[in-house]
């Protein structure tokens, strides 16, 4: 029980990072990308590619990941996503969906549609046990590994968002932007840069969740739905909503796949459905945005 437990906060804190940058753009920017999961795709096969063709260390790629994830984000928020603000929720979903079958078509072109193996290195691969009998907590070191990183990223990213300047701009650009750019806010700069730094953190997630969850050019739509539902479940409009929605969905999901596997999601779909009832806004909202 204690072993299902740590592994469903691992999957849960994996999931987190994977779905933050999709909360900040629906939340905070107002903006329905559903070509998140691409970006979080192209951060794996940025470290499958440096892994295997360069030789290029773990912990290496996995910044460089991040850093290949949001060029592309911040490039393609300049040139397609920003026209693209102004425009209803549907003409937004009909473009980023659209952007997800090109990304997946490509990716099979040029990567092939075969899955992609990630050799961690040995220091990751092993496994500590804790107590006996019933109690014994079985810890992989690459989940381990999973759960210190995506803490600290969570701290770090609270932190920005709530003490930072650019925090404080961010919230005044979401909560009014003709008022944010009287004050003298760059407005397009503010929301780049989040644009950006939510897709390096999808793609961050790709590279750690590989080994994980697999990948394979179809992973944007394989979970696409996971993502919604954090957002959903945690709400849009701030950073521990989401978290603690990832955390619930990463426990039920690996304990439903353990003591009732034949019901697969179903256990996910069930708690995203009486949470929602519960609180249809999700389990935390700003006060204060428009």
């Amino acid at each position: 029980m204690l072993t299902i437990l740590f592994d469903g906060i691992a999957y849960g804190m994996l999931l987190f990072v994977l779905a933050v940058g999709l909360a900040v753009t629906m939340g905070l920017m107002n903006f329905i990308n559903l070509a998140h999961g691409a970006f979080a795709m192209v951060g794996g096969y940025i470290t499958v590619l440096l892994m295997q063709r360069l030789g290029v260390p773990f912990l290496l790629c996995l910044p460089l990941a991040f850093l290949g994830a949001a060029l592309l984000g911040g490039l393609l928020e300049r040139t397609l996503y920003r026209p693209m603000y102004a425009k209803p929720h549907l003409d937004q979903v009909l473009f980023s969906i659209g952007l997800t079958f090109m990304a997946v078509a490509s990716m099979d072109y040029f990567m092939g549609s075969t899955q992609q193996i990630i050799q961690l290195p040995d220091w990751l691969r092993g496994r500590t046990e804790l107590g006996s009998g019933a109690w014994v907590l079985g810890m992989g070191h690459y989940r381990l590994f999973i759960i210190a990183v995506c803490a600290a990223l969570t701290i770090a990213l609270q932190y920005v968002l709530a003490r930072t300047r650019f925090g404080s701009r961010l919230r005044a650009s979401v909560d009014d932007q003709r008022v944010a750019a009287g004050l003298g806010i760059n407005v397009n700069v503010v929301f780049l840069s989040t644009f950006a730094v939510g897709s390096g953190l999808a793609g961050l997630g790709g590279a750690l969740g590989a080994e994980v969850l697999g990948l394979d050019p179809t992973f944007p739509l394989k979970f696409m739905i996971y993502f919604l539902i954090v957002v959903a479940v945690g709400g849009t409009s701030s950073i521990t909503g989401p978290l603690l929605a990832a955390l619930l969905l990463g426990i039920a999901d690996v304990a439903g796949k353990y003591y009732m596997p034949k019901l697969g999601a179903f256990i996910v779909y069930s708690l995203m459905i009486v949470i929602l009832i519960w609180r249809p806004q999700g389990l935390f909202v700003r006060k204060g945005g428009k």
